[in-house]
This record gives structure tokens, C-alpha cells and sequence, in this order.
């Protein structure tokens, strides 16, 4: 870097220069952040995925760094959804505490420049500093489209580098190029006007066609060569899109997912089962007893270890969920199941957001925000708690487990048919609620999706190992801090106070916990809760996988010999009943949401009376189902 431009970086002062990557949704943008910060970001191969804008950090060769933002994608800088709001709010330095980002660098599609370039064109308009990121240039080589950067570039009036946002290399062009713009930026931000905002004319229909011709010029003496559309593609769009053969490859590919979850979940649960257990007897035989060895025994060990066994199905269900992501199937999945939507009065924008609730709740509410139309907003918030999500999985797997018989029925087995089952019922539960919402309290009419295709690409290694140590990081650090706290909690409340002088039941009977679990019987005593379960349900507000935990807790302290019982699924396998197993299944296809998500709601609509109105009605949900189940369980003979 010159003398010069050393000089000029030095008038920002010791604050790290910002750059913000802006571009249309799936244009690999959000790879490229990850690959120049390092950041453990979702990647997913559909449009509206980044709903907020995400910070990082890049280090220059130079060793300076660059904060980098992420921003939603945009198809112009006129915002039709509030995620498109952020990125221009962003862009134009009208968000309340944030400076204006010191260079725009405008990620685009090689493979689709037609649509990427007109954002280009009005990203220039505003006369800020630029750089544009030709993406996916290796594809669009492949697929023999010649693309002219020098051409391009002296059309653009800013310089232009490929990127490969899937290659550990694919940037350094870029990092390049970012010290070289920030070396030439002002002392002072771009002019902005009065009103807080960089100026430029409103845009109508004469000024879109001449944007669009003036897009058709730049590619006609960059781009002269059309690209070639894979003959594959082509082929598998004839079968996935079909309206009859496409939902059974959807189902089928569902099947499968639900059956290698408990299939090929079963070694490395046994292995940390069996650890958990070990250290257990370890930690037993080489303490002293007292309210330590209590505490690390019943209550760290068998309620966190209890939640840690199911990791391995819930990578294993999030690695076939981002094969799909990163393949570009599922928004082929969304047209598919956009009449269905339709018939139930949601939008066809509502897939995504309903899709990202299968993970947790609290994205899927957030991504409601690509959904221009408030009614058609609120219902798909309503409606994201029915989605089962991740949270949910260790519990249906500790109940499967216990109750449901591990063998095959044909070429299938039947814990895999029960878990496929209960997420079955929880999106034709979603259906409901959604048709009696729309016509009941919020009409609005349907209106049709309108979503761009990406092509079909092989998953990057790369991206599917960063999302799946994403997963197992959350889910980890959710062990270490919530359900680590409450279990701890938990355990107070349960060893405390001590049991009288000649009391002849467990101590936990008198505790705190109990006391409260048995006043909570009266409540759940009609559908088959008793009070150990009661007591669970209780921190299980907080979050879902901590249920599971608190029952090992409870049952290891109500064991009469004091010993923590190996797995908790033999425990309740013979203390419950089937009927009570399966009116808990029941309760959790609508648990009431926990505490954070109801927060999310609360953020994201402004009002607490739409957080009460969800708790109020997943928990008549939840209470009639399982009441249902219960007693026509029992009616059947179980």
C-alpha cells in the first residue's frame, strides 16, 4: 500500500473501516462472509434467509481489519419487506448508532448477471464508494459464459473481482481489492441529504425499463456469449417439480430423514449414554456422600447428560436439512407446497419462515419479515410455534424410546414411522390453526409466491461442516448455560428442605419441587401427568430440551437407593403408563412456546398481546390433545 493511502486510512482513525456485502438473495453472499471473516453464519442456498444484518471481522495483508456487515438480500433499493428496509437503512447510515459503511461491495451472481446488474446500477447511483464481487465466476466458466471483469468494470466506473465463495482461496482477490478502496476513501463519509439519506431520484416504470436496458447494454459488450443451461438441471426440475411425482419425492425424502435419525443416531447415543453413566459411578465411588456428590451426581450429571445423549440426532437431522439447503432444493419445495399453503389461507412467502421454525422457533418468527403483507405476517408468526422444532426432538426420542418398540414394519422401522408421525401432525396442526386464523380473525386474500430458482449445486464440504459445528455450538452452549443453570436450580429445589425426622418417601417429596409438583398434579392429574412430569414441565418454559434433564433429575432423586439410574428411558418405561407416554407426546405437538420465543414475538410485532394470545392458545392445544389421548388411549386398553 502506498505512502499515500496509508496516510488516508489513517484519517479514520483508530475505527476498524466498514464494508457491507449487498446483493440480491441467493448470491452466495453470505458465504462470502464467512469465508472472509471466519464467522459460523447460516448458509442456505434460498432466498430470505438473512433477515438482520451480521458483523465480522477481515484482516487485511496489511494487518489492519475491516468490519464486515451482511446484510439482507435486495432485489432494489426501494423496500417492499422489512428485511429490505435493514439493508437500505444500513446502507444509508439511518440506523440509530451506526455510522455509514465506509464501502458497498455489491456480491452478484456470474450465472444470473441480467437480474444481479439492475441492483448494481442503482447501488451507483448513490455515489458511495464501491467494489463489485463477481460470484460463482468458476461456475459461470463452466457453463460457458465469458465474462469481460476489465469491460465490466470501466462500465461500471468501480472495480470488479471474481470471488468463489465455497473455496478456501476464492477471496483473497477480494481482501485485495478492499485495501486498495478503503486506501483511496475520503475523510468524510459520501454526502448524505437532509433527511439522513444518500440522494436519488424516485424510481418509476420508464426508469425501470431504461435501468433494464442499460443492464441488456453492459452484458451485451461484457457478457456477449449466453450461458448454457445444464441439461440436468432441466431433467431433475421435470421430475421434482411435477405436480404428482414432486410432493412424493418431498415425502419420500422426509421418510428417510426421520429414519436414518434413529437409525444411524444409536452407536454414539449408546457411547455417550454409556460415558454419562460411567462418570456417574465414578464421580459416586470416589466422593464422599453429601450435597456435592448429590449435585454432580443427580443433578448435573443425569440432567445435563440426559439432554447431551440426543446430539447426535439432531446433527444428523440438520445435515440432511442443509444437503437440501445447499443443493437448492428446497425452494423447488416451496412451489410445491405453495397451492397447499394457499388453500389454508398463508402466503407462499410463509414456507421459508415455517421451514427455519423446524430448527427453533425464534428464526422463523424473525423471517416472517420477508412477508410484505402484515395479516399474512401474523398469521405465519402465530402458526411458526406448531413447527417442531429442534428442541422438541430430545424429548420425542427419550418417550419413543422408552415406549415405542424398536422394530420393523417392512422396509421401515417404527420409532422412525412415530417420529415421522408426530412432525406430520405438527405441520397438519400448523394447516388448522392457519385456515381458522385467516378466516376467523385476519381475512386476507392469497397471494401467489414469487421466488427466484437457484440452480442445482453439490453441497460445499466446507458449508455443511461450518453448519453443522454451528448446530452442535448452540446446542452445546445452550447445555452449558440455560439448561446447566436450571438443572442446577432444579436440583436446589428438589434436595430442598431435607425430609423430616421418620419420613418414610423419597426425600425429593418434600422439597420445594415436590411441593409444587404436587399442587401442579391437580392440574395435570386428568391427562395422565403425575407429579414428577408436573414438576418438569416447569423449567421446561425456559426450554424445551430441558425437560428432559429435569426428569432425570426428579427420578434420580426419587430413587430409593440413591443410585442415578443408568438411562431414564427403562425409569419411565416402567413407572408410566402408556397412555400417560403417549398424552405427553400429545402435549408437546403444541407445548406452549418458551419464554425467548415468546419474546421474539413480542420484538417483532410490537405488542404483548399477541405473545399472550399464542401462550394462551398452544396451551388449549396442548391440554385438549393430550386429555384426548389420554383417555382414548386408556379406553383402547392402554
Amino acid at each position: 500500500m502506498s505512502a499515500a493511502n496509508a496516510a488516508t486510512l489513517g484519517e479514520l482513525g483508530d475505527r476498524a473501516p466498514s464494508v457491507a456485502l449487498v446483493g440480491n438473495p441467493n448470491c452466495g453472499k453470505t458465504a462470502l462472509f464467512n469465508l472472509l471473516t471466519g464467522a459460523r453464519q447460516k448458509v442456505a442456498n434460498y432466498a430470505g434467509v438473512t433477515v438482520e444484518r451480521k458483523v465480522g471481522t477481515a484482516r487485511l495483508a496489511s494487518g489492519r481489519t475491516v468490519s464486515v456487515i451482511d446484510l439482507p438480500g435486495v432485489y432494489s433499493l426501494r423496500p417492499v419487506t422489512l428485511d429490505e428496509q435493514v439493508t437500505l437503512e444500513v446502507i444509508e447510515g439511518r440506523r440509530a448508532g451506526e455510522d455509514v459503511p465506509d464501502l458497498i461491495v455489491a456480491v452478484v451472481d456470474a450465472t444470473n448477471l441480467r437480474m444481479n446488474l439492475r441492483l448494481v446500477l442503482e447501488l451507483r447511483e448513490l455515489g458511495r464508494p464501491m467494489v463489485v464481487a463477481l460470484n460463482m465466476a468458476d461456475v459461470a466458466r463452466a457453463r460457458g459464459l465469458a465474462i469481460d471483469s476489465k469491460i465490466l468494470a470501466a462500465e461500471l466506473g468501480c472495480p470488479v473481482v471474481e470471488t468463489v465463495a465455497v473455496k478456501n482461496d476464492g477471496h483473497t482477490g477480494l481482501l485485495q481489492q478492499f485495501g486498495e478502496a478503503i486506501g483511496r476513501l475520503p475523510a468524510a463519509p459520501a454526502a448524505v441529504t437532509e433527511h439522513g439519506h444518500a440522494a436519488r431520484p424516485a424510481v418509476g416504470l420508464n426508469e425501470v425499463i431504461v435501468l433494464q436496458r442499460e443492464v441488456t447494454r453492459i452484458l451485451a459488450l461484457a457478457a456477449p456469449q449466453p450461458m448454457r443451461k445444464p441439461r440436468l438441471d432441466a431433467r431433475l426440475d421435470a421430475l421434482v417439480m411435477h405436480p404428482w411425482i414432486g410432493p412424493l419425492i418431498l415425502a419420500a425424502l422426509l421418510f428417510i430423514i426421520f429414519q436414518a435419525v434413529f437409525s444411524w443416531a444409536n452407536w454414539p447415543m449408546d457411547l455417550i449414554k454409556d460415558s454419562m453413566a460411567a462418570l456417574g459411578e465414578w464421580t459416586s465411588a470416589h466422593m464422599p456422600d453429601g450435597p456435592l456428590r448429590s449435585l454432580l451426581v443427580d443433578g448435573v450429571i443425569a440432567g445435563v447428560g440426559g439432554v447431551i445423549v440426543f446430539l447426535p440426532q439432531i446433527l444428523i437431522l440438520f445435515f440432511f436439512i442443509l444437503i437440501l439447503e445447499d443443493s437448492g432444493y428446497l425452494p423447488r419445495a416451496a412451489f410445491l407446497l405453495d397451492k397447499l399453503m394457499g388453500k389454508v389461507g398463508l402466503s407462499g412467502r410463509a414456507f421459508i419462515p415455517l421451514l427455519s421454525s423446524f430448527a427453533c422457533a425464534i428464526p422463523g418468527v424473525m423471517a416472517t419479515r420477508t412477508i410484505a403483507n402484515w395479516r399474512d405476517r401474523l398469521a405465519t408468526i402465530m402458526v411458526a410455534p406448531l413447527m417442531t422444532c429442534s428442541a422438541r426432538l430430545p424429548v420425542y426420542a427419550l418417550l419413543i424410546g422408552a415406549f415405542v418398540p424398536d422394530r420393523a414394519v417392512g422396509p421401515f422401522n417404527l420409532r422412525g414411522l412415530t417420529l415421522f408421525a408426530l412432525y406430520l401432525a405438527g405441520v397438519l396442526s400448523a394447516c388448522a390453526v392457519a385456515w381458522v386464523f385467516k378466516r376467523v380473525w385476519h381475512k386476507s386474500r392469497y397471494q401467489p409466491l414469487m421466488l427466484e430458482l437457484p440452480p442445482y449445486r453439490v453441497p460445499s464440504l466446507r458449508s455443511l461442516a461450518m453448519g453443522l459445528w454451528e448446530r452442535a455450538h448452540i446446542f452445546m452452549r445452550r447445555v452449558g448455560t440455560i439448561i446447566f443453570s436450571l438443572t442446577v436450580l432444579l436440583w436446589f429445589l428438589s434436595s430442598y428442605p431435607a425430609a423430616p425426622e421418620g419420613a418414610t418417601g423419597a426425600p425429593i417429596q418434600y422439597s420445594f419441587a415436590g411441593q409444587l409438583g404436587k399442587l401442579l398434579e391437580h392440574v395435570f392429574a386428568p391427562i395422565g401427568f403425575n407429579w414428577q412430569i408436573s414438576i418438569a414441565l416447569v423449567p421446561g418454559m425456559a426450554a424445551r430440551e430441558v425437560v428432559v434433564g429435569a426428569l432425570g433429575t426428579v427420578y434420580s432423586l426419587s430413587a430409593a437407593d440413591d443410585q442415578v439410574a443408568e438411562s431414564l428411558a427403562p425409569v419411565i418405561a416402567q413407572d408410566w403408563s402408556l397412555a400417560t407416554a403417549y398424552a405427553l407426546l400429545a402435549w408437546f405437538i403444541f407445548a406452549p412456546q418458551c419464554i425467548s420465543t415468546l419474546a421474539a414475538v413480542r420484538r417483532e410485532t410490537n405488542s404483548w398481546r399477541y405473545p399472550f394470545w399464542m401462550a394462551t392458545y398452544l396451551f388449549a392445544l396442548a391440554y385438549a390433545a393430550a386429555f384426548v389421548t389420554y383417555h382414548v388411549t386408556l379406553w383402547l386398553g392402554g
